[in-house]
């Protein structure tokens, strides 16, 4: 595939998916956004495959694992095209139908990069795509609304489908911006872990109720056992949920927490404003989601993108020094 090519998919299928994070990356440097673009379009293709809910589950996990195998070197494109042939028509729009139309292009880019990119790149993916086979498995009747059973397979969703990219955003940081932290590598990958799971886990916060409605419980049995709740039960009666749900906003402030201190350690600017802006809208999010409390089950709550377009303009302008985005990140938990 021609760089040309690649730019294009970097540029418009990446914009299109996710405006966000298309303007987040580009304040990254110009070597570290196309390793860091393609993993995150492998991965929103995966998860458009997984969030399918129009074909079986079962059919869902088989596509699952041989894009798998495509991305790790060991299936043909070909056999790819045809197994996500049904999954295209089914996507609520042209953007997200354009992104798995896109996907052998995805693996004909994989295949151009340099070989501790691709390695790293195919590590993180292996992980994401586990993560959603076994939330498929575990979540496998929206009819009946399961529950997990422990902290431990909350845990471990969050770092397979999160934490492992905070670890993969550290490794290839330090393998191309000089001097990249103050912290040693071995303190940046656990700083990154636990800020990718603690993202993850505002996530599961807010769509909670929509969750609940689709069959799926993150919280632990053991918790809501100790409520004396079920977790059919959390929707009825919502304000016995929200000690357990308040413990894990707390959780995931710990986790955003992480985040600011890993990218109080950056030295390169560009590198700490693309690194902490998820923080910044993660403690805005967790605000909105105190304060609405058990009503966060029965509403979509969302930071407004004025409030992130001015959180950028404030990063952008003062080229995203340590003393702005620490006043950013005390306005944002207001």
């Amino acid at each position: 595939m021609s760089p040309c090519s690649n730019r294009s998919l970097q540029h418009t299928v990446l914009r299109s998916v996710s405006r966000s994070f298309y303007l987040s990356i580009r304040f990254l440097p110009a070597r570290l956004r196309q390793p860091i673009a393609l993993a995150y379009l492998l991965a929103r293709a995966t998860d458009s495959i997984a969030d399918t809910t129009g074909i079986a589950n079962a059919v869902r996990i088989e596509t699952l694992k041989m894009l798998s195998h495509a991305i790790q070197g060991k299936a043909s494109r070909e056999v790819v095209v045809d197994l996500i042939a049904s999954f295209v028509s089914l996507q609520n729009n042209a953007s997200e139908q354009q992104l798995l139309r896109s996907v052998p292009a995805y693996l004909g880019w994989l295949d151009t990069m340099e070989h501790a990119d691709r390695n790293d790149i195919r590590v993180v993916l292996e992980k994401i795509t586990a993560g959603q086979k076994l939330d498929l498995e575990r979540f496998d009747n929206p009819k009946e609304i399961r529950a997990l059973g422990t902290t431990a397979e909350l845990d471990e969703y969050t770092y397979l489908v999160a934490g492992c990219v905070g670890e993969f955003w550290t490794r290839l940081c330090f393998r191309h911006v000089r001097s990249f932290a103050t912290c040693s590598e071995d303190e940046m990958l656990a700083l990154g872990k636990r800020y990718g799971m603690g993202l993850q886990l505002i996530n599961v916060l807010r769509d909670a109720g929509a969750d609940l409605r689709a069959g799926r419980c993150y919280f632990p049995e053991h918790e809501l056992a100790a409520a004396h709740l079920t977790a059919s039960q959390i929707l009825s009666e919502p304000d016995r949920f929200v000690p357990i749900y308040c413990a894990w906003l707390e959780k995931a402030r710990r986790g955003i927490e992480c985040g600011m201190q890993y990218s109080r350690a950056i030295q390169n600017r560009r590198v700490r404003v693309a690194t902490v802006l998820p923080a910044l809208i993660g403690a805005r999010t967790l605000a909105l989601l105190h304060q609405a409390g058990a009503g966060a089950l029965n509403r979509t709550v969302k930071m407004p993108r004025h409030e992130v377009r001015r959180m950028m303009l404030s990063l952008a302008v003062t080229f995203g020094s340590r003393k702005t985005i620490d006043r950013v990140f005390d306005r944002a938990k207001l």
